[in-house]
């Protein structure tokens, strides 16, 4: 019996060191105050010349994390995306409990258009200038359990600063 418990243990420590080893990475702060993470990243933008992509989600998305691996791990993406956008990872959670926290995740999700309803993650592309020029429903770049290269490439350089100047 002893020897059994011990074959299990190992078991479940083996499965669960697998799992965090692919477990995407948490790219989501959530002790940061959204409207000011916001305000920062424009005022980046501006100085450098380009827009603005928010892409709302949260910890607790699979799909928002599997994005920003994704783009991350393609070096065609991440250049596309490092030249031409100050990316943020926006967090929303909306089962918070927090009060003053709902009531931020509130401003800020009406200053971005009220995204939510495309669902998560759902990306928000602003000018310099923070006016909302594009929101984009991930789940028109999605392929399988991935997201698909050519869309993706495709809603980046199709709302780049020159793009849409």
């Amino acid at each position: 019996m002893k020897k059994i418990l011990t074959i299990t243990l190992l078991a479940i420590f083996a499965f669960s060191s697998a799992m965090a080893q692919t477990a995407p990475k948490k790219v989501y702060d959530e002790n940061v105050n959204q409207m000011e993470q916001i305000d920062k990243a424009l005022k980046q933008a501006k100085s450098e010349g380009k827009f603005v992509i928010c892409q709302v989600g949260g910890n607790w998305c699979p799909w928002c994390l599997r994005f920003a691996e994704f783009i991350t791990n393609d070096s065609t993406i991440n250049k596309l995306v490092n030249d031409n956008f100050v990316y943020i990872h926006v967090n929303y959670n909306p089962r918070q409990s927090d009060e003053v926290q709902k009531e931020i995740s509130a401003k800020m999700m009406k200053r971005l258009g009220n995204p939510a309803r495309f669902g998560f993650p759902v990306f928000v592309v602003l000018d310099e200038n923070g006016k909302v020029i594009h929101t984009q429903d991930s789940s028109f770049l999605e392929e399988g359990k991935s997201y698909n290269k050519e869309k993706v490439i495709r809603f980046f350089e199709c709302w780049t600063p020159k793009a849409v100047k």
